[in-house]
């Protein structure tokens, strides 16, 4: 072996004191090694990294998931239709009514005394027209020599016009009679007190806003996803969401998917033309749609609440049996 290849080297540690000589490689050897081993590790590593690109992207594009969810409900808000001030108000905020359960009651006063005035009056024009019928009748059956003919189409049309007083004093009684129900005020769905602000004895106006009911048959998840994914959602496939705070994943299924959004290029200015936003052309953002999720399972011991936040995927189809 010549020196080029190796050279010898004295071990003063052997046994014995005898020298022993041992077989050393050439540096340039030992520096080769070490220039290829970068290599041989960036090589693995962007293999590596490539194995598990590859699936995530086919998790990601197969099962597409957002952590852009949100739960939703529908609120339905309560205002009076008939004003006074509030005497019962037997609610209190954050509480859970029925359907039917009495929300609130408006001073009833006025409207029972609506009810007897209307009441009284139908009573008059009931009479008034059955003495104007019999009048009529009477002088229909006189002869031209007792009666004239203009007269007995007089009492005729006041037997018709006493008829008419009698239809406008019951429409009059039934729209007393509707004020004096809508002083009752019943919740229409199963639902949560929200933000209540009405208190007894304030006054209340037609059309004002008092009560807010969180409807507890209505949740659902909105999942915000990007437009690339939507080609991978269909209407029924199944899905999985997670509220933050939560650890047990809810079971849903996809409802719907939106059919439009807000396009901000199509605003219209002052003039009526289109306002267009610069954008670079290097960079596109994807749009987020709104997907609806129906909420199929709810475990035990999770608690709804309209804007909470959640992640939602979508499971993978079952891929049909191979022939």
């Amino acid at each position: 072996m010549s020196e080029a290849e190796s050279k010898l080297k004295r071990d003063p540690t052997a046994d014995g004191g005898a020298e022993v000589l041992t077989l050393e490689p050439p540096a340039h050897a030992t520096r080769r090694r070490v220039r290829i081993l970068p290599f041989v590790i960036t090589l693995a590593t962007l293999a590596v990294g490539g194995a598990l690109g590859w699936e995530t992207w086919k998790a990601y594009m197969g099962a597409p998931w957002t952590r852009d969810g949100t739960v939703r409900a529908y609120v339905v808000t309560m205002a009076p239709e008939v004003t006074g001030h509030i005497v019962e108000l037997p609610i209190a905020d954050n509480q859970f009514v029925h359907k039917g359960d009495l929300l609130m009651v408006i001073d009833p006063t006025n409207y029972r005394i609506a009810v007897d005035s209307a009441d009284a009056a139908l009573k008059q024009a009931e009479a008034n027209a059955k003495n104007a019928e019999t009048e009529a009748t009477r002088r229909m059956k006189l002869s031209e020599l007792a009666v004239s003919k203009e007269e007995q189409q007089i009492y005729e049309t006041s037997a018709i016009a006493a008829q008419a007083q009698v239809l406008e004093a019951k429409a009059n009684l039934d729209q007393a009679q509707v004020n004096l129900e809508r002083t009752r005020i019943v919740s229409p769905v199963n639902g949560w007190v929200t933000n209540l602000a009405a208190q007894l004895g304030d006054y209340a106006n037609i059309g004002q806003i008092l009560i807010s009911l969180v409807n507890a048959d209505s949740f659902w998840i909105d999942g915000y996803f990007e437009e690339v994914n939507l080609r991978s959602i269909r209407e029924g496939d199944a899905a999985t969401i997670k509220l933050m705070g939560y650890d047990k994943p809810l079971r849903g299924h996809v409802a719907s998917i939106a059919r439009g959004i807000n396009v901000a290029n199509a605003q219209p200015n002052t003039q009526g033309v289109a306002t267009v936003n610069p954008i670079f052309t290097w960079v596109r953002l994807a749009q987020r749609i709104p997907v609806r999720i129906a909420i199929d399972e709810l475990p035990d011991g999770i608690t709804l609440s309209a804007g909470m936040t959640a992640t939602v995927q979508i499971e993978p189809r079952p891929q049909p049996p191979a022939k």
